[in-house]
């Protein structure tokens, strides 16, 4: 994890500039240390190495609230705090609550999207700009702030959705126009692909501490293809998500946990993971939402990601019995994406595809790997988009999916409402920062 502590001066400028991505008008920085002008003008491969470890550092800011806020919608999970209610009344809509525009869940994740983007752009920068590197190595820093880039923009469009997000956002005294959803998933797409061209002439001399197996060119383009075919089934693009699996790290027969993560540790300088809270804890709980349990399968060893506590939990008339433990430590890695869930898009793309075998051969691999046997149900396309999604849903408990796919499929109105008068939310507003 020592890359992880690396955020040194050069990083602590640039989020100095972006303490809020909107406010990014002004900012004269600290008149004592070095401007970000010296390094975009020719920096070096230490210096740019810097804005690299950064960047990826600065992912996991606001991860778990991201999480939170796709989890309590979603019905995965109840977030209990006894000294933030928020959690329990307006992301569930709880007594005519409304998501507003100004509060925590919205404006603190958005923003922390937004300084990763910003910080993006200037690896992008200084990396075109840089004469002390090869053109191979500038490859190699394009392809990774592109692909994070989109990643990133990616997340923000997941909250707001059909309010959509900015996507050009290079020059922060002229920032580009909001774009509707099918265009940023289009915007982003495209940075995707232009990304896997820089790594195809890329050399990699940087280090990632969550892309272990995928620190080199080669593997940098299966991270890239893996996010691309996650794109492309948003587009319901299944051509083009069975193209993109197959430059990614998917395999039927590969462990289900391949992929990239974020990392996190108890070193000093670096963070924890602040979505883990032990089991049986009193206060501040994450518990699963009760439908978790009584939807799931006989035998299903995917019952292990939320156990049973000593004693139920409960607030403003809520109640759970189950504590989610999908992260079992604070120091557990987050997937950013992983091959289970490539093995489920492969069979997303072909059930829509009407490739109906071979959508139930990936169906059996997930199935198998969690103690439960073949798909028996009827073989129709509805049926097994039903049983996708209850894979997903069980697969990919607590990793940001859940509500995004009831929306894909406008199935929102399925979800429990656990009090009269709660509401499942289609969207968060544009924050106000924004307005």
């Amino acid at each position: 994890m020592n890359i992880m502590k690396k955020y040194i001066t050069i990083y602590a400028v640039l989020l100095g500039i972006c303490l809020v991505f909107s406010s990014c008008k002004k900012d004269y920085g600290n008149l004592n240390n070095a401007t970000v002008e010296d390094f975009l003008t020719n920096a070096s491969k230490a210096e740019l190495n810097n804005l690299v470890s950064g960047t990826e550092s600065g992912m996991r800011n606001f991860l778990a609230l991201y999480l939170d806020d796709i989890g309590t919608i979603g019905r995965e999970l109840y977030h209990f705090s006894t000294s933030e209610p928020r959690y329990v009344t307006d992301l569930l809509g709880a007594n005519n609550a409304t998501l507003s525009n100004s509060n925590f869940y919205i404006v603190n994740p958005w923003a922390a999207r937004y300084r990763v983007v910003k910080n993006c752009n200037i690896l992008i920068q200084a990396a075109a700009n840089s004469k002390l590197i090869t053109d191979g190595q500038r490859s190699g820093y394009l392809g990774f702030a592109r692909t994070i880039k989109a990643y990133q923009l990616l997340m923000n469009l997941n909250l707001t959705d059909s309010n959509g997000i900015r996507v050009n956002v290079e020059n922060p005294d002229n920032l580009g126009s909001f774009v509707n959803y099918n265009a940023a998933l289009a915007a982003i797409s495209s940075l995707l692909d232009s990304a896997q061209n820089d790594f195809s002439n890329a050399s990699i001399d940087f280090k990632l501490a969550g892309f272990s197996g995928f620190n080199d060119a080669p593997g940098l383009t299966k991270f890239n293809r893996a996010l691309a075919a996650r794109v492309d089934v948003y587009q319901q693009n299944w051509d083009g998500a069975l193209t993109a699996l197959t430059g990614s790290f998917f395999g039927l027969n590969n462990d289900l946990s391949m992929g990239i993560y974020h990392v996190f540790s108890s070193g000093s300088g670096d963070q924890l993971n602040t979505f883990f809270i032990p089991q049986n804890q009193t206060g501040e709980i994450r518990v699963a939402h009760p439908s978790y349990a009584t939807d799931i399968e006989a035998n299903d060893n995917r019952i292990n990601k939320a156990t049973l506590r000593s004693a139920p939990a409960s607030l403003n008339g809520l109640t759970s019995d189950r504590d989610i433990w999908v992260y079992t430590s604070s120091t557990a890695s987050v997937p950013i994406i992983r091959n289970e869930e490539l093995i489920l898009i492969y069979a997303e793309a072909n059930i829509q595809k009407n490739d109906l075998v071979d959508a139930v051969t990936a169906l059996n691999t997930i199935r198998n790997a969690h103690n439960l046997p073949n798909y028996s149900g009827i073989l129709s396309q509805p049926a097994l988009i039903s049983e996708m999604l209850n894979q997903r849903r069980y697969s990919l408990f607590c990793e940001g999916h859940w509500w995004i796919d009831m929306r894909r499929y406008n199935l929102l109105g399925k979800l429990p409402l656990d009090r009269v008068g709660d509401d499942v939310w289609t969207e968060f507003p544009l924050p106000v920062t924004e307005q």
